[in-house]
């Protein structure tokens, strides 16, 4: 039977996940989406245009691919509604090839509301992109979520209803009252579009496993950002890492193969919370506009510093991750000299060991190295030995640090500019 190979991001999200998916659909049969909602952009680029798909799985642009969004997503139909449209105007071939897992939860306008609400009162601030993920998830596991399967019961109108009548009382001292029949009359609308692509995709993931299909799986956000594993509070609200790839799909760990770990060559963070290697100085802002670091959700200016090789490594040990996908190499390579950081200081000790703890992260000062920079153009360059020396000097760095293979080397923006190499 074949093997899942997985796509991760190893820091704070919009590493280029979707670049990494885009090129292992090449040689994919299915492409899985297991965790995350709308809030997780991931933009593609070739042809001389720019695709950014919040919820579609991006290996849908192989032309060949089954896009499979898993029962671990959140979705918000009508963000969805308006990527299926712009797919097809784009000629890709989204009857055949999209599937949605029936027991995926539904976002409605009132968790959008409840984002917002509780966005306002907290103390300390987030950063959510108000998209109504959190209070979804929360539904979900507090059991009062309404899943996909469930828009085609005729229980779903008085399901709904109660729903609407029970946060409108709690959206009520904010002045905001949502109509239920306006509700129930869209997401009626909704649901007869989608129906056509609703299945048990769990049932149907297992089947492509037995007929040896080539499968890859890939995550949103990144391993920082997991509400378990990241830098609590200031994560999302699902697992974007290994064990929720598992849990937002029906694959189990027998069937995993390959893990790519996806970073670039220096590290980035949207929102709120703490960020090392963080420069929030000339350099920072160079690098932001260099790697055009915005939001491909929000738009929001994303902060930016050196790559940070201790939480690197830590993301590895905690995903298995056995190839590195790393991107924007080009990016780097602008700068007459960059640095990585190799180690903390904290409390005048010197460590490589990662923690999330807040207290610990403020302590902590990044311990550098050194690059030399000016790659030149490296964007034509197709094998590894065609890369200048200083570019090959970082990623065996990269490589002797963490003890994990760089297999994809991204060398420009578009999706040929990609190197891959073989042990």
């Amino acid at each position: 039977m074949s093997k899942v190979n997985v796509v991760l991001g190893c820091f704070y999200g919009d590493e280029g996940k979707g670049r990494t998916t885009d090129y292992l659909a090449q040689t994919c049969e299915v492409a899985v989406r297991a965790s995350g909602g709308n809030n997780a952009g991931h933009t593609i680029e070739f042809n001389g245009k720019k695709f950014a798909m919040r919820l579609t799985p991006s290996g849908i642009f192989s032309g060949k691919t089954v896009a499979i969004i898993g029962n671990g997503v959140v979705l918000n139909p009508k963000v969805l509604i308006n990527e299926i449209n712009m797919l097809k105007e784009n000629g890709i071939d989204v009857d055949k090839y999209l599937k949605i897992s029936e027991k995926a939860h539904v976002i409605f306008p009132y968790h959008s509301e409840m984002d917002v609400m509780l966005e306002n009162h907290r103390i300390h601030k987030i950063g959510t992109t108000k998209n109504g993920i959190g209070p979804a998830y929360c539904d979900k596991y507090e059991r009062s979520g309404i899943r996909v399967e469930d828009l085609y019961k005729a229980s779903f109108k008085e399901v709904l209803r109660n729903q609407v009548e029970v946060k409108n009382q709690l959206l009520a001292s904010e002045g905001v009252s949502l109509n239920f029949e306006e509700i129930y009359a869209e997401y009626t609308e909704y649901a007869n579009i989608l129906k056509p692509y609703v299945c048990d995709t769990i049932s149907l993931i297992h089947k492509y496993i037995k007929e040896d299909k080539m499968i890859v799986c890939e995550g949103a956000q990144a391993t920082l950002l997991d509400i378990d594993f990241g830098s609590y509070p200031f994560v999302t609200s699902s697992n974007p890492t290994i064990g929720g790839i598992l849990t937002g799909s029906g694959i189990n760990a027998h069937d995993v193969g390959d893990v790519y770990g996806v970073i670039k060559a220096y590290s980035s963070r949207v929102g709120e919370g703490p960020y090392v290697t963080e420069l929030n100085d000339e350099i920072g802002d160079r690098i932001r506009e260099l790697g055009h670091e915005y939001g491909t959700v929000t738009k929001r200016p994303r902060r930016c510093g050196w790559l940070d090789l201790v939480a690197l490594q830590y993301a590895i040990n905690l995903n298995g991750v056995n190839y590195i996908n790393l991107n924007h190499l080009d990016t780097i390579g602008k700068f007459d000299t960059f640095k990585a950081c190799y180690a903390y200081e904290v409390d005048g000790v010197e460590t490589t060991d990662f923690s999330t703890n807040e207290e610990f992260l403020a302590k902590a000062k990044p311990v550098y190295k050194e690059f030399k920079g000016n790659f030149g153009d490296i964007s034509k360059c197709k094998t590894y030995e065609e890369l200048p020396e200083q570019a090959k000097e970082y990623i065996k760095y990269i490589e002797d640090y963490t003890g994990c293979f760089v297999k994809l080397i991204g060398t420009g923006a578009d999706r040929e500019c990609m190197i891959v190499r073989e042990k």
